[in-house]
């Protein structure tokens, strides 16, 4: 069961309001097998889609340099969805390429930009197969 922070569950719910209508994206990473999310670290949607995410590949370079040499992984991979449920697209299954990783999704659809409901759900992806899992947000 992925337990993640208040201040990362409200960072990401504000990253996607912000990046509204686009889809935000992110990772949250840690100490290399500690399935503990520590960092946060807001990505550029580099397609700038309200139905796709893409890492920039350069960002996505450097933030692999740097779990590298501080012995981190990446923990949570995050994005937003901007007009449907908080469940992974075809796309998203077929590009899930980090078996270790919680895929958690925010939905933006009931409330767009604005303050209002927003749905957060939290999954794993291995070999195209999709498990959705419990998740406790810490205070």
């Amino acid at each position: 069961m992925l337990k993640i922070d208040r201040s990362h569950v409200d960072a990401m719910i504000a990253h996607a309001r912000a990046d509204h209508p686009d889809e935000a994206c992110g990772v949250i990473v840690g100490p290399a097998g500690s399935d503990d999310p520590v960092r946060l670290i807001q990505m550029i949607n580099a397609d700038r889609s309200p139905t796709f995410f893409r890492f920039d590949p350069s960002e996505q370079l450097k933030l692999y340099r740097e779990m590298d040499d501080a012995d981190e992984e990446i923990i949570v991979i995050y994005h937003s969805h901007t007009a449907t449920e908080a469940y992974p697209s075809r796309t998203d299954i077929s590009y899930a390429a980090e078996p270790q990783a919680h895929y958690f999704l925010v939905s933006t659809a009931e409330s767009g930009a604005d303050e209002g409901p927003v749905e957060l759900r939290s999954f794993r992806i291995v070999d195209g197969v999709v498990t959705e899992e419990d998740f406790e947000i810490r205070e």
